[in-house]
């Protein structure tokens, strides 16, 4: 155990070991040890006094410290862990091999959606305990971000209690009610926003099938003639805003835009759209009510172009290619949106071939035998 000292002012400190930090220059480079090759390491220690006079003193700085040590080798053992030291650890555990974006949304759960269990030993997690706690979260939140969280917690069980398995019941998903947009409802927009910052994005998203972050990783240097270059996106991370490489190897891509679109960049210097990602959500809603256009989320310019490249006939090969996508799985699932003025039109193409069908029949029918 370690042992107190007495300060000069008559006070009692004990010092106990609390972890290593890696040494660094004044210039913030690291100092190498030149013997072994590796960054130099920096004892850190916890300081504990008191003021309480004679042996008094001396004691209760040695039990602050004991304290200290045996709470901190109590962490250290997995079985001890409560549910949020375990979910912080873990995201300690996947800091570098984790997108920023992955790590900041297992932050949010953290912070946000274990409440009701957080403090509960780990080791006494009961199935019961799970279970109540989705229950919980199901009353007010989406059946996905549940999902989600609970995804997280089997990770973390997985890593700290291996072996043990939770058959929790999660809510059914709910087929999210999508509206596509169709070509009145683009030209609309862009006629409503023409001139603002917002219009470039929106030129970019349904002509390119480009994703907000694709968006906003746009500079001035990606225009090569009348392509873009898709290579950087700009996300949210824990300290801020980063830029990053796009979502998928796939998303990597060389799109030809339209003449027109090229030009409306060709003042423009840096990025070629000055918004942050969030911004062009928040605006984007608003500027849909205000011009009278049913809501539809920014990414639904994406199902859009899909939609669009599907109905007159583009091979799926081609779609998966302009919009970064890896397979045609997503592509079938969510992306075939079926247009209203599309709909109409194929409609009245498939009736109109029935109709004459049967009005074939009934001809043949009618005439003398």
């Amino acid at each position: 155990m370690a042992k107190a000292k007495r300060l000069p002012s008559g006070s009692w400190r004990c010092q106990v070991f609390s972890h290593y930090e890696k040494q660094v220059d004044k210039s913030g480079k690291p100092v190498i040890d030149v013997k072994t090759g590796k960054q130099k390491l920096k004892r850190c220690y916890e300081s504990f006094t008191s003021d309480l006079p004679g042996n008094r003193g001396k004691r209760d700085a040695e039990a602050q410290a004991a304290t200290f040590k045996n709470e901190k080798d109590r962490k250290k053992r997995p079985e001890n862990l409560t549910v949020k030291e375990a979910f912080e650890r873990y995201v300690k555990l996947k800091e570098n091999v984790l997108s920023e974006t992955t790590l900041r949304g297992y932050e949010t759960i953290i912070r946000n959606h274990i409440t009701d269990i957080e403090d509960k030993p780990l080791r006494t997690l009961a199935l019961e305990d799970v279970q109540r706690w989705v229950n919980v979260l199901s009353l007010r939140l989406a059946p996905k971000t549940v999902g989600n969280a609970h995804g997280l917690f089997v990770s973390v069980a997985n890593v700290f209690l291996p072996g043990r398995v939770f058959k929790t019941t999660l809510p059914q998903p709910k087929e999210p009610e999508q509206y596509t947009p169709s070509d009145d409802d683009v030209v609309k927009l862009l006629k409503y926003i023409e001139g603002t910052e917002l219009e470039k994005a929106v030129l970019l998203a349904a002509f390119g099938s480009l994703r907000r972050a694709e968006v906003c990783g746009l500079k001035k240097e990606h225009i090569v003639g009348n392509s873009i270059v898709i290579k950087e996106t700009k996300v949210r991370g824990r300290k801020g805003m980063l830029i990053k490489s796009p979502k998928t190897p796939d998303s990597c891509r060389t799109i030809v835009y339209p003449e027109s679109v090229i030009r409306k960049f060709d003042e423009v210097e840096g990025p070629l759209v000055k918004m942050h990602p969030e911004d062009i959500s928040k605006k984007f809603g608003k500027i849909l009510d205000r011009a009278g256009i049913p809501r539809f989320r920014f990414h639904d310019l994406r199902h859009y172009t899909a939609s669009i490249m599907h109905a007159i006939g583009i091979p799926d090969q081609y779609i998966l290619k302009r919009g970064g996508w890896k397979s045609d799985r997503i592509l079938k699932k969510i992306y075939r949106n079926t247009i209203d003025d599309m709909d109409k039109k194929f409609t009245g193409q498939i009736n109109t071939h029935f109709d004459e069908m049967q009005h074939d029949m009934q001809h043949e029918n009618s005439e003398p035998q």
